[in-house]
């Protein structure tokens, strides 16, 4: 059945009632029940269908196609470890330990969100695994310098997934350049290849290239707005880094604290192992997926990332628990602490368990083909990127899936620059990836969205209302780039514009803004 427009009631409603109510598994959860009963209306028994669909989806999560899902499940079993992971490290001393180490090296608040940042972009392999990893390895060094974990969480995600759209060796950029091949074939075009394309696109995202711009202009200015200035104002003034009244965060186990006289490399080698048995596994799954094709493109193209984590995990909790351990911790300690550890994610995975059946139910709704349907051909050329970025940018929002953007609008936007003008194929295309990661940051159901508050230990709420203001005005500027690079054609000039943009946009918030807080150093 065509549900037409009625097909983002599910979405939209989950959304509202998440920002009015702050209880996200209740919002997504009417989503759900709404969802499937628009998709069983036409059934005699429909309440029984939409009870069995529903149980249907939540069961694939875990089982599916006679076996064990391997994607979904996998990455329940890779957070459950991590929080097994953290939660020993700081049993072992660990994570106190490193905080102290790099106390005595990062003096200031700035410097401590300049690290966390910089981690970002440097871990672009994956952006779950990024996600995780930069916001547990960051937390120690953050919470020393009483940098609320909303702000983290803020700097992880939008470091995190902007990287992996412009990076070509990451699952993200193998995927993509995956896409682009078969459309610049479908088109007939040869100019160049879909390396080649996937390259010169990527400095015309400029969401992702601005996104991370401003994480550190919101670093080095202080430039809180809106519910991050109370985060912070409150973890400055406590030292309460997380809304207490909403409970424990993900990632954090509350009844654990240091047992031991810890090391730095208790926490070090742990989350070293963790990234180089991760980045071996997704290598060797690579390999084994490429059917003879060579080379590290072909390698990350195919490689399976949630078995890579889940692998990688285990080694590194391995470890975790060697060290443990050789610490002389006691076996009942070492076992609370994995119960600890488990516990504390449990928040993240219901969330994420929700999130993924809303999102199966948008897409049986038809939800991302009737948003891109809306496109008017007709449109005057010159507009085609900014309402290619902006339609790319609700539906990511509504659907909180920008890896099902890229694989229902990079075909399209094909399709139209095709019958306009061929010249605009590499800008609709990027916008496209562009609106994408706009949409993702702002999506509440994004799982993206959900993992960087697990890694950086963030109410899942207080992520997604902080970080919103900032993803918006990354599409303003983002807007005018494009509005530009549509009419003039010139990736110069658009920068040149965005960056204007950024500059004068920087500024207003900087001296606009009344100063809340002077630095603080210890």
């Amino acid at each position: 059945m065509e549900h037409g427009v009625l097909s983002l009631l599910p979405p939209i409603l989950a959304l509202v009632m998440v920002i009015i109510t702050r209880r996200v598994l209740l919002s997504l959860g009417i989503g759900i029940i709404v969802g499937a009963l628009m998709v069983n209306q036409g059934e005699e028994a429909f309440i029984n269908e939409t009870l069995s669909q529903i149980l249907s989806i939540v069961t694939g999560i875990f089982w599916s196609e006679g076996g064990v899902n391997t994607w979904e499940f996998y990455i329940i079993l890779f957070l459950l470890i991590l929080g097994v992971i953290a939660a020993l490290i700081t049993l072992t001393g660990g994570s106190r330990a490193f905080g102290e180490w790099a106390l005595n090296r990062v003096k200031t608040r700035i410097g401590a969100q300049f690290v966390s940042a910089f981690l970002g972009i440097i871990i672009f392999i994956d952006d779950y695994f990024n996600s995780l990893t930069v916001g547990n390895v960051s937390r120690p060094l953050t919470d020393r310098h009483k940098i609320s974990r909303a702000k983290l969480a803020y700097i992880v995600d939008s470091t995190a997934a902007p990287m992996c759209v412009i990076a070509p060796l990451s699952s993200w950029g193998a995927y993509i350049i995956t896409i682009i091949g078969g459309i610049l074939i479908t088109h007939g075009v040869t100019q160049y290849e879909a390396l080649q394309a996937f390259l010169l696109i990527a400095p015309m995202n400029f969401y992702a290239i601005f996104a991370i711009l401003l994480v550190f202009a919101v670093a080095y200015f202080k430039l809180d707005l809106g519910p991050m200035r109370t985060h912070e104002m409150r973890a400055l003034e406590t030292g309460e880094l997380t809304d207490k009244a909403k409970g424990p965060v993900p990632g954090d186990a509350e009844d654990t604290k240091p047992a031991v006289e810890g090391r730095t490399g208790d926490l070090i080698w742990p989350i070293v192992t963790l990234i180089a048995a991760t980045v071996v596994f997704m290598i060797v799954t690579g390999i084994q997926g490429t059917e003879g094709q060579a080379g590290l493109l072909a390698t990350f193209e195919n490689t399976d990332v949630a078995a890579s984590l889940l692998y990688g995990g285990l080694i590194a909790l391995i470890v975790t628990i060697a060290i443990a351990f050789m610490r002389r911790l006691h076996i009942n300690k070492i076992g609370s602490g994995i119960f600890a550890g488990i516990k504390s994610m449990l928040p993240a995975i219901y969330i994420l368990i929700f999130a993924w059946t809303i999102i199966e139910i948008i897409g049986e709704l038809g939800t991302g083909e009737y948003l891109a349907g809306v496109v008017n051909e007709h449109i005057q050329i010159g507009y085609l990127p900014v309402l290619v970025f902006l339609l790319a940018g609700f539906m990511a929002f509504s659907t909180g899936t920008s890896w099902g953007t890229f694989g229902i609008m990079l075909p399209i936007a094909g399709d139209m620059a095709a019958a306009t003008d061929i010249s605009l194929l590499l800008p609709v295309m990027a916008a496209v990836l562009a609106g994408a990661i706009f949409g993702d940051h702002c999506s509440p159901i994004s799982d993206t969205t959900i993992l960087s508050s697990a890694g950086a230990g963030s109410h899942h709420i207080d992520h997604v209302l902080t970080q919103l203001p900032y993803a918006l005005i990354t599409a303003l500027i983002s807007s005018a780039g494009f509005l530009v690079l549509g009419f003039s054609g010139s990736l110069l000039l658009a920068l040149l514009t965005a960056a204007a943009a950024f500059v004068l946009i920087t500024a207003a918030l900087k001296f606009g803004l009344p100063v809340i807080y002077k630095e603080k150093t210890n």
